[in-house]
């Protein structure tokens, strides 16, 4: 072996190395990996940006990965030490042998249009038509597939093909342009297609599902991830929850918002905070059995496998429930607004 390659070796080990160390709880940044570049994020933007987690003894910072396998081989690798990951993700990775343990959700409300191109006017003209996705199984895709599915619109029956296009602003222009002809996208994504002459066919956000978009998930055996440090995320999560719901806090949030998502135009803003608020109206964190079942359901129909998938052994209650039991919970949800 050369001089050159035992070099190389030995930096990619040391840098691993230093990588598993960092992500110990109390040795400096905790990084928390994400695919979803849109709304979904807000409470760890805000949380992280106004100190919350900080009020809680905890340092993190968002590592933005393409999609959701990519997030999820970011966690498995130990290049981060928790992922703010889809329902869809978690149950997909647990079948290939990581086990997890998912304990807190962000978001439990579907703020999201089904939106097409110009020429598409109505339900029945999607037929044979593509839907622009950021990748196959992850969240965006897991939200495309709840809403067709409460729509009662079977992808092989319409035979709708899924197209990996990108993130949601890509998604976005995409649609715009032409190049996808659906999409099922926040309202604030969903208010520029319009604008640029998209049609809207469905309200997901008024349709009757249990729903829960992006919850904290770790591995099981991580060392940098314990019951305390879990505890204390989720506290750091609620407080950036009430900070959201908070309508003396618009101005910060969308501040956040226009940083992170990179808005120029006041309108966007705007439209983008209401839709952060409208993710989460309540402190209902706990991850939701029979959520997760129907993710379960219709993820199936892409991997068999995850009919297999014990539910019960990925989602841990008990963080939600120590916080209602010791009253936390119930005193942050007398700040929020009545």
């Amino acid at each position: 072996m050369n001089v050159f390659v035992r070099c190389f070796l030995a930096c990619f080990i040391f840098a691993f190395l230093a990588a598993r160390l960092d992500n110990t709880y109390g040795a400096g940044p905790l990084l928390i990996a994400y695919g979803g570049h849109n709304e979904t994020m807000a409470p760890i933007w805000v949380g992280i940006e106004k100190g919350l987690f900080r009020k809680h003894g905890v340092d993190p910072r968002a590592l933005q990965t393409r999609s959701g396998p990519i997030m999820m081989a970011t966690l498995a690798s130990g290049g981060a030490a928790l992922v703010w990951a889809a329902p869809g993700s978690a149950i997909s990775t647990s079948t290939g042998g990581m086990k997890l343990t998912c304990f807190a959700a962000g978001n439990n409300a579907m703020p999201r249009e089904l939106i097409a191109r110009k020429g598409i006017e109505s339900i029945e003209d999607l037929r044979g038509k593509t839907f622009g996705v950021q990748s196959i199984g992850g969240g965006f895709w897991l939200s495309t597939m709840v809403a067709l599915d409460a729509l009662g619109l079977d992808p092989d029956k319409y035979k709708l093909s899924m197209r990996v296009i990108g993130d949601t602003t890509t998604v976005t222009q995409a649609l715009i342009s032409g190049n996808v002809d659906a999409a099922v996208v926040p309202y604030s994504f969903a208010d520029i297609a319009k604008r640029a002459g998209a049609r809207a066919l469905a309200d997901a956000g008024a349709l009757k599902v249990v729903y829960q978009g992006t919850v904290f998930c770790a591995r099981k055996d991580s060392n940098a991830v314990s019951a305390e440090l879990m505890n204390d995320l989720t506290k750091g999560l609620v407080e950036s929850l009430v900070y959201i719901l908070d309508p003396a806090r618009k101005r910060d949030v969308m501040e956040v918002l226009k940083k992170n998502l990179r808005l120029s135009k006041e309108e966007d803003a705007e439209s983008s905070y209401n839709v952060t608020r409208l993710q989460m109206p309540n402190l209902d964190i706990a991850p939701n059995l029979d959520g997760w079942k129907t993710y379960r359901r219709i993820i199936a129909r892409i991997n068999p496998k995850v009919q297999d998938a014990d539910l019960e052994q990925i989602i841990t209650p008990s963080v939600a429930k120590s916080l209602e039991a010791s009253g936390f919970l119930a005193e942050m949800r007398k700040k929020l607004p009545r």
